[in-house]
């Protein structure tokens, strides 16, 4: 009986063929990874970032959206206030991944802390929604995790350098609709994880709050508004409340 920890923790331990299992699994996202890879090298380009502060971004930062944002609204001058703006709008549009590194505790908790913190910083959108369509399916083997982060990371590092590169044919994602793939990645994301009207609502709350601050007040603000206001309607709007 005192064996079963240390066998579940093999159990969990990544292997290379769960690794390549992950490889293939990310497949598919790629092109949507790529295109908004390419999108935010073109921004990085067209605001007058240096290609090696863009590189080393792309390298510690890794967060696309939150990237794209604030390249968007990036301050000419440096005050504190714009700074204390700026951080709150990322930390506002990266506070999902809170929720999303939460939910592999119970299934990455028992790997060393050297394999895990490393591999967190690779987390993403469409990575963690391949680990958990394979932990659902009944899977255990942590490389598939792995596998597809590595994978999707280094798209990620190609396809920003390549559009950095290229970013005078593309200085204008909208007028190739760059602009709208993750937007429909994010969308058609929110299908698996459709839990009834109920829950649902919250959904409709946050984007109605986001549009209006949008048409009131313009800018990125919206996102702010829009997450604060989902976030409070799920918790009124939860069931086991």
């Amino acid at each position: 009986m005192t064996a079963q920890p240390n066998d579940r923790a093999g159990q969990l331990r990544p292997s290379l063929a769960g690794f390549y299992l992950g490889l293939r699994l990310s497949l598919p996202v790629l092109p949507g990874m790529i295109a908004f890879g390419l999108a935010v090298g073109a921004t990085a380009a067209r605001k007058g970032f240096a290609f090696v502060d863009h590189l080393l971004m792309n390298l510690f930062v890794y967060a696309g959206m939150s990237q794209l944002v604030a390249m968007e609204v990036w301050p000419q001058d440096y005050g504190a206030v714009a700074l204390i703006g700026l951080a709150v709008l990322c930390a506002s549009v990266n506070a999902r991944m809170l929720l999303m590194s939460a939910s592999l505790q119970p299934w990455l908790g028992a790997l060393p802390p050297w394999q895990i913190y490393p591999a967190l910083h690779l987390l993403t959108d469409p990575g963690w929604l391949i680990a958990m369509r394979y932990r659902a399916d009944g899977g255990s083997d942590a490389g598939v995790f792995f596998g597809s982060s590595v994978m999707l990371y280094v798209a990620w590092l190609v396809a920003t350098v390549a559009g950095y590169l290229v970013g005078a044919l593309i200085a204008d994602p909208r007028r190739y609709g760059i602009d709208l793939v993750m937007p429909i990645f994010f969308a058609a994301m929110l299908i698996p994880l459709w839990r009834g009207p109920r829950r649902g609502a919250a959904w409709l709350v946050a984007g109605a709050v986001a549009l209006a601050v949008q048409q009131l007040l313009g800018g990125w603000w919206f996102i702010v508004a829009g997450a604060v206001a989902g976030s409070i309607a799920g918790g009124f709007l939860d069931d086991d409340v």
